[in-house]
C-alpha cells in the first residue's frame, strides 16, 4: 500500500488523512465491558471528525428493551443472534467509530465482517482494573449476574482474550486521562493504515 503523506501535522490534517485512508471502513473498539469501549470512542470519532455508534444502544433500540431485559426474556443465543445482525448492518455506515459488546468479536460472522469491513482495535485492561470499573455497575452487566462475579469475570478473560488478540490493534486500557489513549490510537491507526508525516523543513520553505 502507498504511504500517504500530510502536507503537516495538525490534528485536522491527519484525521483528514487517516478518513481518506478508511474510506468506507468503520475503526471498530472490541474488548470486555469495562474497558471504556464507549468513552473513548466517543473522544476518537471526535478526533476523527466521524459519527460514533454504540453496537449496544442501537440492539436496544432495534428490540425496544434493555440489553438485560433480552438476557433476561429471550436469553444469551437470541441476543447474539440479534447482535450479529446489529453490526452486520452498522458495518455498512462507515467510516465511523463502532464500539461493540464484549462477546461480540467472539462470533465468526462478526470477525469476518470486521475484518472485511472495519479496522479492529482491542482495547485490553488489566483483571484489576476491569474489576475495579465493573464492580461500580455490576448491576448492569447480565453476562456478570452469577454467585462469583469475580471468577465469571476471570472465566471471560481466559476464553476471550484469545479472540480478542486477532484483532488489527491492540492498545492497552488503563487509569489516567482517556485523551492520552486516544492520542495512541490514532498514532497506531496512522501507522497501521500507512498515513505518515513528512519531517519538517528547516529552511523555512
Amino acid at each position: 500500500m502507498t504511504d500517504i503523506v500530510l502536507q503537516n501535522d495538525a490534528n485536522g490534517t491527519l484525521a483528514e488523512a487517516i478518513r481518506g485512508a478508511l474510506d468506507r471502513r468503520s475503526v471498530v473498539l472490541i474488548g470486555m465491558m469495562g474497558v471504556g469501549k464507549s468513552s473513548i470512542g466517543r473522544r476518537l470519532a471526535t478526533r476523527l471528525a466521524v459519527r460514533f455508534v454504540d453496537a449496544d444502544t442501537e440492539i436496544e433500540k432495534a428490540a425496544g428493551m434493555s440489553i438485560s431485559d433480552i438476557f433476561a426474556r429471550h436469553g444469551e443465543p437470541d441476543f447474539r443472534s440479534g447482535e450479529a445482525r446489529v453490526i452486520a448492518r452498522l458495518l455498512e455506515g462507515g467510516p465511523q467509530v463502532l464500539a461493540t459488546g464484549g462477546g461480540a468479536f467472539m462470533n465468526e460472522g462478526t470477525r469476518a465482517a470486521i475484518k472485511e469491513k472495519g479496522v479492529s482495535i482491542w482495547l485490553s485492561a488489566a483483571f484489576e482494573v476491569l474489576l475495579q470499573r465493573i464492580s461500580k455497575r455490576k448491576n448492569e452487566r447480565p453476562m456478570l449476574q452469577t454467585d462469583n462475579p469475580e471468577e465469571t469475570l476471570r472465566h471471560l478473560l481466559k476464553v476471550r482474550e484469545p479472540t480478542y488478540a486477532l484483532a488489527d490493534l491492540t492498545v492497552q486500557s488503563r487509569e489516567g486521562p482517556h485523551d492520552a489513549i486516544v492520542a495512541e490510537i490514532v498514532s497506531m491507526l496512522a501507522a497501521y493504515l500507512h498515513v505518515s508525516v513528512p519531517p519538517e523543513r528547516k529552511d523555512g520553505a
